[in-house]
């Protein structure tokens, strides 16, 4: 019996099984579509996603092939009447690595994570479609399209917004869906307008936005979007992509039903204001992997307990922007200052923080310890000599957040209460 399948093969469902394969489990990830999605759809990377892909050996290509924002250029009558940016450039630091957002097309963020899973020998099975499954205390039986049956452990749904994992559970989808707010959103090659800025036509003083033309880093592509529009303005000469987008704010009532779980868009879909719903996904499947890993069902609860949390949170930061039409973006949206503090794996003064030290040390699919110690913990942890000025030791997760932090003594039975870790025989 495989350990996991995964439906959908977007950013969460590629996150998740990057970080599944590096840990060496049997899974599959299967997508219903015949081939890989066009379109820049989502394109903003937040500071704390580019820490995740930090993490799984991807962020050097990411930022090659990526840029920070452009400036934007307001237009009113063929000329030039604003011009600023959405953030100012910062510059890196220990703490914050990566405190730019970059922009990546989505196909490009897909591919990148594709290849990555290729090094680990795995690939997307496209074409193949989820029909059905049910579940049992010991495992998922899935039929697949063709009438395939496969066992697995566990069963993921990161099959978007009109997920049928969602649908076949039977979880509701709370929210709302504003069919009078609508966006055409296309891919687009335009006359005369240079790459170096983000081309805006409306009233920025007064928050109102005709429509927009964004250049894509490495193309010659801009990514077009007008609220309530039909039609493309003479300017725009070829249209290589488009959609229209109605403004979607829903969550699921539930994220984890028995041995099935949902991330991503089959959990929560957002307005696209802040660049938050992509970058929320990828951060399900990076809580999400470890814990499936590990496979114990106490652990495995805590992921719904603080995603859940999470999602609420950036759904209304999301509809807040959408309504303002805000288009600064500062620390509220870089997700960094997303915590944990109230998870039950969260334990002492720093639990459930965002560590934000020693990058090179957590990559990997370990534990970080900080601590002076003699004690073994086994391969799942690796020790570093504790921080200046730093009470107690400090267990930082495999995701980057603060687990445990107090008097060794009580760090065995932390791990172990967690089925987390069996720590090894106390050195001589």
């Amino acid at each position: 019996m495989r350990n996991v399948l995964i439906v959908g093969a977007g950013p969460t469902g590629l996150t998740l099984a990057v970080e599944l394969a590096r840990r060496g489990l049997d899974f599959r990830i299967v997508e219903k579509s015949a081939a890989h999605p066009a379109g820049v759809r989502g394109k903003g990377l937040q500071p704390r996603t580019l820490e995740v892909f930090d993490d799984l050996g991807v962020v050097e290509e990411v930022l090659a092939s990526g840029s920070t924002y452009p400036p934007i250029r307001s237009w009113a009558d063929g000329e030039v009447v604003w011009e600023g940016r959405m953030s100012e450039i910062r510059q890196a630091s220990a703490a914050v690595p990566y405190p730019n957002l970059i922009m990546q097309p989505q196909w490009r963020t897909e591919r990148i994570l594709r290849e990555r899973l290729a090094q680990f020998g795995h690939e997307v099975e496209l074409g193949t479609e989820l029909v059905g499954f049910e579940q049992d205390e010991e495992g998922v039986t899935a039929t697949l399209g063709g009438g395939e049956r496969e066992r697995f452990g566990y069963l993921v749904g990161a099959d978007g917004g009109k997920s049928f994992v969602r649908g076949h559970l039977g979880v509701g989808f709370a929210g709302e869906t504003f069919d009078s707010e609508r966006m055409l959103v296309a891919d687009v090659r335009a006359k005369g307008m240079d790459g170096e800025h983000w081309h805006v036509w409306g009233d920025i003083t007064k928050k109102v936005l005709n429509y927009s033309l964004c250049p894509i880093p490495g193309t010659d592509v801009f990514q077009f979007t007008a609220p309530g529009a039909t039609e493309f303005p003479e300017i725009v000469e070829e249209v290589l992509w488009q959609s229209e987008y109605r403004v979607n704010i829903r969550m699921a009532e539930r994220f984890r039903v028995g041995r099935v779980f949902l991330a991503g868009d089959a959990a929560h879909v957002h307005s696209p204001a802040g660049g938050q719903g992509l970058n929320t996904g990828v951060q399900d499947a990076y809580n999400l992997g470890w814990k499936l890993a590990v496979g114990d069902d106490a652990l495995l609860d805590t992921y719904a307990f603080e995603r859940m949390a999470v999602a609420e949170h950036v759904l209304g930061l999301s509809t807040r922007l959408l309504r303002t039409g805000d288009l600064k973006r500062d620390e509220e949206t870089q997700q960094l200052n997303l915590a944990y503090l109230d998870s039950p794996l969260s334990r002492g003064p720093r639990g459930g923080e965002r560590f934000g030290a020693l990058f090179e040390e957590q990559r990997g699919p370990h534990f970080l310890l900080l601590a002076n110690t003699s004690q073994g913990y086994g391969e799942a942890v690796r020790v570093h000599p504790p921080q200046e000025g730093q009470e107690g030791v400090i267990l930082v997760r495999p995701d980057g957040y603060v687990g445990y932090h107090g008097e060794e003594s009580g760090l065995s039975a932390y791990l172990s209460g967690f089925g987390i870790a069996a720590p090894a025989a106390a050195s001589s």
